[in-house]
């Protein structure tokens, strides 16, 4: 049963707009409280929570310029799709309570109006994951990382569009449709978190939380011109995220929860929060991720890897990784375009094999069974060779494949004693066309004019996936037609704080990211 404080957001603007205007709290949200910004909601997270601070504005009086704002540039973009308007209202006057009676807040978040993801279990608030079995999942509990949010003040707005089971390379659903591109409507936002990056592009958000297992965080931040963070393996707990079905313990071995912001700095910020064990393991065990390895850009050890044969990019994207190496070396970094961690052919078929593996955990037994006898007739080879091998391998090839990955953890380890990050491409080209309407094998990208497969729009994001380590995704241009590029820089395995830092000195050498018309509606 779906609880009557969930509102979905599939109302039309003008009555939602309405609605919200004919609030008090709305108008006095306009007219900037005492002498806050009116479009407060447009800055940076660490921007709004030092106003909440100083008491310039109150946690309500914030989440109302978000609610005008959702209801003025979520329908054509249709990033939002679960909007909790009274619980978020309830939750911020709460707040506000709080603060005026002990001066301090609760956490690093408290007030904070955000949205999350909808793959994450939300306490009483719907969470579909995109799935029509799922219309009308109210979870009784929050995921963990829900939990966090929660715990450090956060006041949760709604939840944010996927693809189906988040199994998708761009974003669109039965239940809620399409979430489009903020920068143009026939691009995609891509997948599975579309819907997170096109609501912190757009505004509606300043920070959201989304999962990546094989590009989903940084696909869409790069499509949409934000930040994103794929967290060390194993530092974010994700319980409660969808898939694994309502109700499973365990998660993908390869799933990692993360950030996405306007800035590299509110990433570190929602990463302080987000970073713990577990529940079961909280006891006795801390998260306790060390410095940025180096304090000025001049003093990190940069390795760039602008291209290559095996997922070539355009000239858009060589263009940009031209640029950033030039701003590194101007800076004084030591760059290093030579050495390779790894071989990217090599390293992406086994992060597909091990992908494929971890999916087959929820099959039902029947169709499981239909896959084994499938792939005993075809070669490992053949066109869908791999994915039915690799689904349906047994534990001991898994163990094999395991080790493979433990090998080449251990040339990345080597590869970080001697560079501090490696710059990557983070997609072949900027957002590609929205295929919705396009069956999945009939999809296609075109780079420099040539036509590549589909998936090769993750080939670089998976370098970082199956083997732990953390990446952030970064605007770092633009295309002729205003499209954003980005690139991703890749660091040590629980050096975050380090791939972090690296995107904070660049973002303050590269042009300020232009934001999309959505952020003005």
């Amino acid at each position: 049963m779906i609880l009557r404080r969930t509102l979905l957001v599939a109302c039309t603007a003008v009555a939602a707009a309405a609605a919200m205007a004919a609030t008090p709290a709305a108008a006095h949200s306009r007219a900037g409280g005492r002498g806050a910004r009116a479009d407060l909601h447009l800055a940076p997270a660490r921007e709004q929570l030092a106003a909440l601070r100083r008491r310039t504005i109150t946690s309500r009086e914030l989440l109302e310029q978000y609610l005008l704002h959702i209801a003025k540039a979520n329908p054509a973009l249709n990033a939002v799709v679960t909007l909790d308007a009274a619980g978020a209202r309830a939750a911020a006057d709460a707040a506000d309570r709080h603060l005026a009676a002990t001066g301090k807040p609760l956490g690093a978040l408290h007030g904070l109006p955000l949205t999350v993801k909808d793959a994450l279990e939300t306490k009483g608030l719907r969470t579909t994951c995109g799935s029509p079995d799922l219309t009308a999942h109210v979870p009784e509990r929050d995921a963990d990382a829900v939990a966090r949010l929660r715990a450090a003040g956060a006041v949760i707005v709604g939840k944010t569009n996927v693809p189906v089971m988040c199994q998708d390379l761009q974003t669109s659903n039965p239940l809620f449709g399409t979430t489009k591109n903020p920068y143009d409507a026939t691009r995609t936002a891509g997948g599975s978190s579309g819907g997170p990056a096109a609501a912190v592009a757009a505004g509606l958000t300043s920070l959201d939380v989304g999962s990546d297992l094989a590009g989903s965080l940084r696909l869409p931040a790069a499509y949409c011109g934000v930040y994103a963070l794929r967290p060390s393996g194993g530092i974010v707990p994700t319980r409660g995220h969808i898939p694994r079905p309502p109700g499973w313990l365990t998660s993908s071995d390869m799933l990692t929860l993360g950030p996405l912001a306007r800035t590299a700095d509110d990433l570190g910020l929602l990463l302080d929060v987000l970073a713990a064990p577990a529940p079961a393991d909280a006891a006795a065990w801390r998260v306790e991720l060390p410095a940025p390895r180096r304090k000025r850009l001049a003093d990190f050890r940069v390795g760039v890897w602008r291209d290559d044969p095996y997922c070539h990019v355009d000239g858009d994207t060589r263009r940009v990784l031209d640029e950033v190496v030039r701003l590194l070396r101007s800076a004084g970094a030591g760059v290093d375009e030579t050495a390779r961690p790894v071989d990217l052919a090599g390293s992406d078929r086994l992060f597909q094999r091990l992908m494929y593996a971890t999916a087959s955990a929820t099959a039902t037994d029947a169709g499981f069974a239909e896959d084994v006898a499938a792939a005993e007739k075809v070669p490992a080879d053949a066109p869908g060779g791999l994915f039915l091998h690799a689904r349906t391998m047994r534990h001991r090839d898994w163990l094999r494949a395991n080790e493979e990955r433990e090998e080449l953890r251990g040339r990345w380890a080597a590869y970080f004693a001697t560079h501090d990050v490696l710059v990557t491409p983070a997609t072949p080209t900027a957002a590609v066309a929205d295929q919705t309407a396009v069956p999945v094998p009939e999809r296609y990208i075109t780079v420099d004019g040539e036509r590549r497969p589909y998936f090769d729009q993750t080939a670089w994001l998976n370098l970082a996936g199956h083997v732990r380590l953390p990446a952030v995704v970064m605007p770092a241009g633009r295309t002729a037609g205003g499209l954003p590029l980005a690139v991703q820089i890749i660091g040590p395995y629980l050096d975050d704080r380090t791939v972090v830092a690296v995107a904070e000195h660049l973002a303050r050498r590269l042009p300020e990211p232009v934001r999309p018309p959505a952020s003005a509606e």
